[in-house]
């Protein structure tokens, strides 16, 4: 995935947040297209979202 693409993908689940169904559903799309060193920096950006929105925790199971 190119950088522009990740950033993008960053807006996105910051943008869904709000909502755990909705946030599951962008962040899973968001793996199938990652390498596994984007997947360590979504992990690392999400985890101020899910300190925010507990209910997000859910979600984890596609990056895990």
């Amino acid at each position: 995935m190119s950088r522009a693409m990740l950033e993008y993908s960053k807006q996105i689940l910051a943008k869904v947040s709000f909502d755990a169904k909705l946030f599951c559903k962008e962040l899973a799309k968001v793996t199938r297209s990652l390498q596994p060193h984007e997947i360590e920096e979504i992990r690392i950006f999400i985890r101020p979202l899910l300190q925010k929105n507990p209910e997000l925790n859910r979600c984890l199971i596609y990056i895990n």
